[in-house]
């Protein structure tokens, strides 16, 4: 009797044992075939229920970690914390927590009246907005202004030369080649005020000091403006600047390959290539002191310009049509690139 129970324990044993090591070895040769299928496709597509089931599996056993491998143990456990949140969430759906959010609109209009006023703080913004009678509170738009502009606030280029217009004049060099390819070098002091050009001269070879003399020909006595807007041409030499300082001008130089800081002048450049000189050959200084002279006269009277809402700088009356009989003359200008039109005062 003891000797069949002994068989029937010891053949129990090998069957368990046997169990073991087909489950150990089925175990290693998935595994090997996962390691292959791992090889050939890198990010495998896991669904939903894979997330779910290793989700689950995590909270049941505790040696989950070592039969991972397609994904890392780290992702299993953010799935848990993405479930945890997507659970609460949907819990209390419907409920309204934490601050309201700010409506668009508002945030829209205190980074508007931020970027439009760069000396106001978060106090006259938030005034300006309770006199419009937007419920905000200061705190709100300093935090707007925080992450809007952390940084001090600067007037534009485009305020401060519009506050100094009366005070300021922009100078520059445009260059014009002649007949013998040589190259002129026109030099033009530009006004804001009516966009005037006060002086201009012709050489072949600028240099500081005769740029200095060129300053001092467009102010004569006491009629030297506050500020002189220039670029960092090394032409402005140290005779110049001397010279410019001891006149009681302040110069403002723009930044380093910058002309749109300088924009008046620079489209006084432009108009010039565009309405006169590229249409022109010029035979030499003279000449072109002469053609310019014509064009700056048909410049001041008769061209109108859009920064000065259609209005010539000198100012141009409207010719009316006084009698229905009243012809219209053509005026040419500039040699006749340009003309100015009129109607006869003959009925």
């Amino acid at each position: 009797m003891m000797h069949r129970i002994f068989l029937r324990t010891l053949h129990w044993a090998r069957q368990r044992l046997d169990l073991v090591a087909y489950l150990t070895a089925e175990n290693i040769v998935l595994r090997q075939q996962l390691l292959v299928l791992k090889r050939g496709q890198k990010r495998p597509q896991i669904r939903k229920s894979d997330r779910l089931f290793w989700v689950a599996t995590s909270r049941v056993w505790s040696s989950w970690r070592d039969a991972l491998v397609i994904v890392k143990p780290d992702t299993v456990v953010r799935w848990h914390r993405k479930g945890f949140k997507l659970y609460w969430r949907r819990k209390c759906k419907g409920e309204k927590r934490g601050r309201p959010l700010l409506d668009p609109a508002v945030k829209a209009l205190v980074f508007k009246m931020a970027d439009a006023n760069p000396t106001w703080g978060a106090p006259k913004i938030h005034g300006e907005l309770l006199m419009l009678g937007i419920d905000i509170s200061e705190r709100s738009v300093s935090g707007l202004l925080s992450r809007r502009n952390p940084k001090p606030p600067s007037q534009t280029w485009k305020t401060f030369i519009k506050n100094h217009l009366t005070e300021m004049v922009a100078v520059d060099f445009i260059v014009v080649p002649t007949i013998r390819f040589r190259l002129l070098f026109v030099f033009v002091v530009l006004s804001h005020v009516r966009r005037q050009v006060i002086h201009f001269n012709v050489t072949e070879h600028p240099t500081a000091e005769w740029t200095a003399q060129q300053i001092i020909e467009a102010f004569p006595w006491d009629t030297a403006p506050k500020y002189l807007l220039r670029d960092r041409d090394s032409i402005y030499g140290d005779w110049f600047r001397r010279r410019v300082k001891s006149m009681g001008i302040e110069e403002v130089l723009t930044a380093y390959r910058s002309p749109w800081r300088n924009a008046y002048v620079e489209r006084l450049n432009g108009s010039i290539r565009r309405e006169c000189t590229d249409h022109v050959i010029v035979f030499g200084e003279n000449h072109l002191r002469r053609i310019l002279r014509e064009y700056f006269e048909y410049y001041h009277e008769d061209r109108t310009h859009l920064g000065l809402d259609k209005e010539t700088p000198m100012g141009r009356p409207v010719s009316n049509r006084a009698f229905p009989s009243a012809k219209l003359v053509e005026l040419p200008r500039v040699g006749g690139l340009h003309h100015r039109y009129e109607w006869s005062e003959a009925a």
